[in-house]
């Protein structure tokens, strides 16, 4: 591979090169578009806009679109785009990943593609990954495109739905990957067309994709409703967890070995696997919660319930850490995110987690809450038509960003060259000795006034470090999950002279951290790594939060060989070799054999990773099939389509089911069970009981054309009992919608069962997936054969005088990844219909002689 390299060149350096001569074009335009007036200048997006009419394409309006951003930047923010943001944006364009070294202004590079992709009037969303970044581009590069006549929006967390509405139909969107995706969410559950806030989802620009797409593809949104299930079962599976006994096995206990039925002699109640993150029961253990919970047999499909929540209380103490994986503050458990370091207001650990670790943390354990809907950010970005992302670290993670998104990575030169120096691992036998050698280094820097930023993985390293500096008199700042309010403050100073800063992995991302005169003559800002990341990408942001646009600036990683990662990934014979070799007290180890072992341990866990993801996202894809069929089927309703011959099949389908169901080809007439079928139809059809005289010498078939006769002709009667016939079109719509509703919420909560008890699938030898996909396969069939069976039983069973409204069938109490905080009064997200007021079905009558018609 790098022989291929050092020949023909990098896959970036081969793409760079193809879009040389586009680069060049839009360089040359620049004298034209300075000789422009403001408003000759302005008025070329109408010329662009016409021309697209006309046939053009974007491609062919590219560099003339991007010289006119790149004049119009420079006349409005007096920024104007470096050639290497011109590749950036041209790189985004194309639906690809652009990697830029932080500090290389990749917020002013998607204005290139922003602008040009807004010509077409379909909407461009720009993602962020909070409010304040959201809030501040649409603010500052906003001006750009509103000054070429573009309209700007930016959806924030608080927004009401009529606001968002406004701002998803400008040209241009800044708003959040969560926004985003929970608005998608409850698109899908409005009951009236007019409620729906988004577009169709046309071109995204993703900041920070890496963090978006990556980082955060384990969790998927989820919006929820309240649960009526009792918490007393998690207080009392802790209390038994505090008794049980932590043992070992002579072998690892893995889900392969699992699968291969291979023998493994253990030892206590239960099992530990740090690395998979797995705690199993032993048979002893087993005995241990049968006994307590006086049951027979913990296997049986009614224990299923207190097997899951034993396991739960048995991670939560043994695999979830106070202070590093979360926090308790005034009495709530908050997670604090393994990647950034910071706490995560209002998301909760899914599947009965949060619940046992509140239980262990003995604060008040919260109800769970029922899954009202759900999506995946790898399934909702994959909706757009068009894709793009930046960030300053991808390349580690190209292969997945191929697989999985259909996206390559091209790394964008910097406009200066990098004059950072970062430094070989400094790697000591224990801990202790490590953190003694990080104060010395940044004592060292800080007697010459050069400023420190240290980098750690927990919230416990950085307050062992705060300690350690303050005996030694240095005056730091700490940046962490547990004071993350302060970080935007904290993050600007970083860089000033003499300035000591801790702070947890990826403190103040999409911000930069500039120097003063004094700290680019001290050398600039010193980054300490204090332990190798489980991701090579995390190391490298946080070396890149130094050495910005050609600043000076050093990077060094201290590493210890009790370190989680060395622990738990490296290579044994290394740690034994290496303790064999006598390394005396303070001692650096420098070695190229443990440089590498260090990089394969991280990319050991980085392909583990990476197959968790990918295997989320097949266990997923059976579910994001089934949520496309009840959402097309959902927005037909919402356009108001006329549901008329949906309803005649589900009544033919529902005969037809019924008719094969209870009599078989094999079983002569004389012995069909009449009770049997009349006790399966009528009570959906109330069409006349079947009799022994009806259906002799009538054939299966002939009999099923003749049932479907009589009920679609028993329908037409009902039709006719309504005035209008729009009347009973309305009421299908609603009455349509609210079963989909029910038994798609139940049908989801049921595929998380089915998840959740998979796994044991292992155990008889099958494969888990393949048993997952089967499965949800029939549940689907069966709840479209229920959502078909009620329909047609409701329809039959109206009468003329019900009034009948759409209503949402399940009130939604919040999000996993909600803001906490007072929660304000619920009001009326949309305006009361009164009966003089236009009819919300869209049928141009007013409501009262509408859907409001008391009569209905």
């Amino acid at each position: 591979m790098k022989l291929i390299e050092k020949v023909f060149g990098t896959h970036s350096e081969r793409e760079l090169k193809r879009i040389t001569s586009l680069v060049d074009k839009i360089e040359a335009l620049r004298p034209t578009m300075q000789a422009l007036s403001d408003e000759e200048l302005r008025g070329k997006t109408k010329e662009y806009k016409d021309r697209l009419q006309e046939g053009a394409t974007l491609d062919d309006l590219l560099p003339e679109a991007f010289a006119t951003v790149r004049e119009a930047a420079k006349r409005v923010l007096g920024m104007e785009h470096y050639r290497v943001q011109l590749i950036g944006g041209i790189i985004l364009h194309q639906g690809r990943i652009a990697e830029m070294r932080t500090g290389e202004g990749k917020t002013l590079v998607s204005t290139l593609p922003a602008y040009l992709n807004a010509l077409e009037g379909k909407g461009v969303h720009v993602v962020t990954v909070n409010d304040y970044l959201a809030h501040r581009d649409a603010e500052w590069m906003g001006k750009v495109h509103e000054f070429l006549g573009l309209t700007v929006g930016v959806v924030l967390n608080d927004m009401k739905n009529d606001e968002r509405r406004e701002q998803y139909a400008c040209d241009i969107t800044y708003v959040t990957n969560n926004e985003l995706g929970f608005d998608y969410l409850r698109d899908n559950m409005v009951i009236y067309k007019e409620q729906l806030v988004q577009r169709d989802l046309h071109y995204a620009i993703i900041d920070e994709v890496d963090s978006v797409l990556i980082d955060e593809a384990r969790t998927p949104l989820i919006i929820s409703g309240q649960s009526g299930k009792s918490t007393k079962l998690y207080e009392v599976c802790d209390i038994l967890a505090k008794q049980l006994e932590r043992g070992e096995a002579s072998g690892e206990v893995t889900r392969m070995t699992a699968i291969m039925g291979e023998e493994i002699t253990e030892t206590g109640d239960f099992i530990v696997n740090e690395k998979d993150k797995i705690v199993n029961l032993t048979e002893q253990g087993v005995k241990k919660v049968e006994k307590f919970f006086n049951i027979e047999n913990l296997a049986d499909p009614e224990n299923l319930e207190i097997q899951h929540n034993i396991i739960l209380a048995l991670r939560a103490h043994n695999l979830m850490f106070r202070d590093q994986d979360y926090v308790v503050k005034d009495d709530e458990v908050l997670i604090v995110d393994e990647f950034t370091g910071r706490i995560m207001p209002g998301r909760r650990y899914s599947d009965g987690l949060h619940q046992a670790i509140e239980a262990k943390e003995h604060v008040k354990v919260r109800r769970e809450s029922k899954t009202l809907a759900t999506i995946t950010f790898q399934n909702f970005f994959n909706k757009y038509k068009k894709k793009s992302g930046m960030t300053g670290t991808a390349l580690t993670e190209e292969q997945e960003f191929r697989d999985i998104y259909g996206m390559d990575v091209i790394e964008i030169p910097t406009n200066r060259p990098v004059a950072r120096i970062d430094k070989e691992d400094v790697v000591y036998m224990t801990k202790k000795e490590k953190f003694r050698a990080v104060v010395e280094a940044v004592k060292e820097a800080h007697a010459k006034q050069q400023p420190v930023l240290v980098g750690t993985i927990t919230i416990e390293t950085s307050e062992l470090l705060s300690r350690m500096l303050t005996r030694e008199g240095i005056k730091h700042q700490v940046l962490n999950a547990k004071f993350h309010e302060k970080e935007a403050e904290i993050v600007a100073h970083a860089g000033e002279a003499g300035n000591v800063t801790i702070a947890t992995n990826m403190a103040g991302r999409g911000t930069d951290i500039k120097l003063d005169d004094v700290s680019k003559e001290a050398g600039g800002l010193k980054i300490i790594g204090t332990e190798r990341h489980e991701s090579r990408r995390i190391d490298n942001q946080l070396r890149g939060r130094s050495g910005r646009q050609g600043d000076p600036g050093e990077s060094c990683f201290y590493i210890s060989l009790e370190d989680d990662l060395m622990r738990l990934f490296g290579s044994e014979k290394l740690m034994t070799m290496f303790k064999s070799l006598g390394v005396a007290e303070n001692e650096q180890i420098e070695h190229k054999m443990l440089t590498s072992a260090i990089e394969k341990a991280q990319r050991k866990i980085e392909g583990n990773n990476y197959g968790i993801r990918k295997n989320l996202l097949e266990y997923d894809q059976v579910n994001n099939e089934q949520r496309e069929i009840i959402y097309k089927e959902r927005r037909m309703v919402l356009d108001g389509a006329n549901m008329r011959d949906s309803i005649y099949k589900m009544i033919t389908d529902t005969v037809e089911h019924a008719v094969d169901m209870c009599f078989s080809d094999d079983v002569d007439q004389e012995e069909w069970d009449l009770n049997e079928f009349n006790s399966v139809l009528l009570p959906t059809i109330p069409l006349k009981p079947l009799t022994l005289e009806k259906v002799k010498g009538v054939k299966k078939n002939q009999l099923k054309q003749e049932l479907k006769e009589e009920a679609v002709k028993l329908y037409e009667e009902k039709e006719a009992e309504f005035p209008e016939a729009e009347q009973l079109r309305e009421l299908e719509r609603v009455i349509l919608l609210k079963v989909i509703d029910q038994k798609w919420m139940d049908h989801i909560d049921d595929m998380d069962q089915l998840r959740q008890g998979i796994g044991l699938q292992a155990y008889g030898q099958r494969d888990p997936k393949v048993e997952y996909k089967m499965q949800a396969y029939e549940m689907f069939d069966g709840m479209i054969a229920a959502i078909q069976e009620t329909t047609v039983r409701l329809l039959y069973h109206v009468r003329l005088e019900q009034k009948v409204e759409r209503e949402q069938v399940a009130q939604v109490t919040g999000t996993n990844k909600d803001d906490s905080g007072p929660k304000k009064p619920v009001q009326r997200v949309e305006k009361k219909v009164y009966p003089n007021d236009p009819c919300p079905c869209g049928s141009g009558k007013k409501y009262k002689q509408c859907c409001g018609r008391k009569s209905i």
